[in-house]
């Protein structure tokens, strides 16, 4: 089978540019208009090719990183590789992808957690709290929950908004995760009010972590504490 090269991805990815699904992602920062479910068949057609994902991410364009995230080897990275793409993903859905997909799964996702965590720049700080909620709930072995809970109440009220998320999204799952904390996540969620009016649709669960918190639990058949 001939190696497929990066014009001819490029190619493909240009012949599914819609300026409609452009428009609906660049309302949300992400610069690209290829539909996300034929980037998801492309890339299960590719399959795994480290080489080509390295050169498609090499390109700069926003799909073509999008769909190196999904065809990549994710232990295949170095520790400093995947530091470097973190400030070159540009991109909401870019720098989401390469967390969830791609560094969740390397063996350097702890060292690369502390070290975004404490980062001055708040997108990679907010990287590094998304590796910590998922640690809050698959391996919280080792964290200072109450210390985090510390940073949250001081920090999340005034934090830039990717930054806000990530902190809100750890808050939500401490309390949810944890019982001995549920109710100071919740009280700290109560106090602060971020995202308390955030628009959420019909069925889907409010980003406010003490709804959210509370919501989650009920259907986990447990109780939230008083």
């Amino acid at each position: 089978m001939a190696e497929t090269t990066v014009a001819e991805v490029m190619a493909e990815l240009a012949g599914l540019e819609d300026p409609k699904a452009r428009e609906v992602n660049e309302r949300h920062g992400d610069d690209h208009g290829v539909n996300l479910g034929k980037l998801r068949a492309i890339a299960k057609r590719l399959k795994t090719q480290q080489e080509l994902a390295r050169r498609l991410w090499a390109t700069d364009d926003t799909a073509a990183k999008l769909l190196a995230l999904l065809i990549c080897r994710p232990k295949a990275f170095e520790r400093d590789e995947l530091d470097t793409m973190m400030r070159q993903a540009r991109t909401p859905k870019v720098q989401d992808w390469l967390v969830s997909y791609v560094v969740k799964k390397s063996p350097h996702a702890e060292e690369l957690r502390l070290t975004w965590t404490a980062d001055p720049d708040p997108v990679a700080a907010g990287a590094g709290w998304v590796l910590t909620a998922e640690r809050v709930v698959k391996k919280p072995e080792g964290l200072d929950l109450a210390g985090l809970l510390d940073v949250i109440e001081a920090e999340m009220k005034d934090a830039p908004e990717r930054l806000q998320w990530a902190m809100n999204t750890c808050l939500a799952q401490i309390g949810i995760a944890h019982p001995e904390h549920r109710a100071r996540a919740i009280a700290i969620g109560e106090r602060l009010e971020v995202l308390k009016d955030y628009p959420t649709s019909p069925g889907c669960t409010s980003p406010y972590a003490p709804t959210w918190i509370s919501e989650i639990v009920r259907r986990q058949g447990d109780k939230p504490k008083a």
